[in-house]
């Protein structure tokens, strides 16, 4: 029973006593809100091509990983991608059950998630043949007052058919 409390005495020391604990970051709570309301607002300007409010969550130096694309470094590539490959022919939506939030100590906070992509080009109706899905991590840096988006990995790509097949033995 003492080996139990001291260790249990040594993680909360390592991991900053009650900050491990507090805002357990549920869908209830504020810093859960917050970056869900940050993604709602980057996807809202990604879904109707308003590159300038992209411009202003996106850090100058944001590295974009992307499972069939690679790396892309800098905003200005990051805007130019968007403007050249995505207005008005995807649609992201954000797979809500799926949404985590974790807090990162004097930096900001990481959000992991599944998302589907609608091509409008080919209809404008999402259909689970012609959707993609994917998995996601962001890391949001806090500068200053304001959030900006300065690493994403986007992977796992498939369309939802590819997802749904069964297992091949």
């Amino acid at each position: 029973m003492y080996l139990a409390y001291c260790l249990m005495l040594l993680a909360l020391m390592i991991f900053g006593g009650t900050h491990a604990f507090a805002d357990g970051l549920t869908p209830e709570s504020a810093g859960y809100r917050q970056i869900k309301a940050l993604d709602e607002k980057l996807f809202q300007a990604y879904n109707s091509c308003d590159l300038a409010t992209l411009s202003a969550l996106v850090d100058e130096n944001l590295e974009f990983y992307h499972d069939k694309g690679g790396l892309s470094v800098g905003k200005e590539n990051f805007i130019a991608s968007i403007k050249n490959n995505i207005c008005h022919k995807v649609r992201r939506e954000l797979v809500a059950p799926s949404l985590q939030v974790y807090p990162l100590e004097n930096y900001g906070a990481i959000e992991l998630g599944e998302h589907t992509f609608c091509n409008m080009a080919e209809t404008p109706v999402c259909k689970a043949e012609t959707n993609g899905i994917g998995k996601f991590f962001m890391l949001w840096q806090k500068q200053g007052e304001q959030y900006r988006l300065t690493r994403v990995v986007s992977y796992d790509h498939l369309s939802d058919w590819q997802r749904k097949a069964p297992a091949k033995p």
